[in-house]
């Protein structure tokens, strides 16, 4: 798992130009699939076949990162740009972000006239190291990803776009581990999800599961003067209750319950208040399905320091597989 998760969070992916991760994820699952295809979005499609028995499952992890998009060049040669996602101001004085060709660059504010403030995005720049408008190595609309190398410490990985490799790198080790399962199963690596969740919505509408499930990160509440919420780190996986944009269907929340305790599989309930996942479009596609998520605990989701821990990512391979491999009966 350790290498697979390095080469995922390594890749360059931003939302809409996921298609470096999507070349690494394929090789990975061929073996496993009984039909693989890429839609029009870019979405990455793998169908196991099941014994006829069970139900049509979709199972959903995002490629996609945050990142920013070039909007305008200065004279001087310095890059004023957008955000691709959820990109925090407060994480940007003095980050790097790479460009798909490899180019490099800084991001830095204008003189701030209080340092107890943090600048808008609009006061912030990308310096490549140009020295004029023409000396810039990529144009207006060029998409940039953040630059967070992978390292382990300990039991803990800490990487930028945890959010969401790890979801894929589950999704990969679960294909890899379930050696059969009753159901029509679906796992798609979704792209946008930052950016609104449309690979997953257009995937579902194809698709028409009954049963949803994301496989994302969520927040925890075990740093300082962190919001309080009842997951932390390395305590196992989390099955989702509820989010801001889903209510996760009850049925499904207590079938994954049960499978844990069955297996001894630790795990905590969530309840995110910012932010949701790919479920919430699988959801409501279509004539709706029954869904749910189940998350990694992730400290610092959204900056270029992810942190997850290696227990609950096992953990959550483990019930991805006891859900998959069983009947689901709501």
């Amino acid at each position: 798992m350790k290498e697979l998760i390095e080469k995922l969070v390594s890749a360059y992916g931003p939302s809409g130009f996921e298609d470096a991760v999507r070349e690494i994820i394929r090789p990975e699952v061929e073996a496993y699939a009984d039909e693989i295809r890429v839609d029009a979005l870019g979405n990455l499609i793998v169908r196991k076949q099941g014994d006829g028995s069970g139900r049509r499952v979709m199972v959903a992890a995002h490629m996609d990162e945050i990142g920013v998009m070039v909007t305008h060049v200065t004279r001087e040669g310095f890059l004023r740009f957008t955000n691709i996602g959820g990109v925090f101001v407060h994480h940007l004085m003095g980050s790097r972000v790479q460009f798909a060709d490899g180019t490099t660059g800084v991001v830095y504010g204008e003189k701030l006239e209080d340092r107890s403030k943090v600048h808008p995005l609009s006061k912030h720049y990308i310096d490549v190291g140009a020295s004029s408008r023409e000396d810039v190595p990529v144009a207006v609309g060029a998409a940039a990803a953040f630059v967070g190398p992978f390292e382990q410490q300990g039991e803990l990985y800490i990487a930028k776009s945890l959010d969401d490799r790890i979801g894929c790198a589950i999704a990969i080790a679960a294909l890899q581990r379930l050696e059969a399962t009753p159901h029509d199963l679906y796992v798609v690596f979704s792209v946008q999800e930052e950016v609104g969740t449309r690979g997953a919505q257009a995937a579902a509408n194809a698709i028409e599961p009954e049963i949803g499930l994301a496989i994302d990160v969520t927040g925890t509440g075990d740093t300082p003067g962190a919001a309080e919420m009842a997951v932390e780190l390395g305590k196992g996986t989390a099955i989702k209750a509820k989010d801001r944009d889903m209510i996760a269907h009850a049925g499904l929340v207590q079938l994954m319950r049960q499978r844990a305790g069955e297996a001894g599989i630790p795990y905590q309930m969530e309840v995110l208040e910012p932010g949701s996942t790919d479920a919430r479009s699988i959801q409501i596609a279509g004539a709706g399905s029954a869904a749910g998520a189940i998350s990694v605990p992730c400290r610092y989701v959204h900056s270029q320091s992810e942190v997850v821990h290696a227990g609950d990512v096992e953990n959550s391979v483990r019930l991805l597989v006891e859900l998959l491999s069983r009947p689901i009966d709501l």
